[in-house]
């Protein structure tokens, strides 16, 4: 797709969604992600990812704001456990490790990668 054309996914929610649209690609062990743009080493970025049940990705830094948005099920971190429809900000310097007990789908937009640590 040209750089310059807006890109509309349409019925991310719901029980008609159909994720296995997307060309997704191994991430981390267990979750796989879809890139809608940036390549994840540098600058902005947004995708899905889908995790596994029982996926995890380990303790890291956001450098910059992160938001994600809980598509399908969930996933929890230290400070709690967050549904579907939920929507996380994580500030610059926060740290956390994110798991999935029964697997999810979210919506992910970094302004900068994170840093694992």
């Amino acid at each position: 797709m040209p750089e310059d054309t807006p890109l509309v996914l349409c019925n991310l929610f719901g029980p008609d969604a159909d994720l296995d649209q997307f060309d997704w690609q191994p991430f981390k062990e267990g979750i796989e992600i879809y890139r809608i743009y940036g390549d994840g080493t540098s600058g902005a970025a947004a995708a899905l990812l889908r995790y596994q049940p029982g996926a995890a990705v380990p303790l890291h830094e956001h450098p910059d704001y992160e938001l994600v948005l809980i598509l399908r099920q969930g996933q929890c971190d230290a400070r709690g456990a967050y549904g579907a429809g939920t929507l996380l900000v994580s500030p610059p310097g926060s740290r956390h490790a994110i798991r999935s007990p029964g697997g999810c789908v979210v919506l992910i937009v970094w302004n900068q990668p994170v840093k694992f640590i």
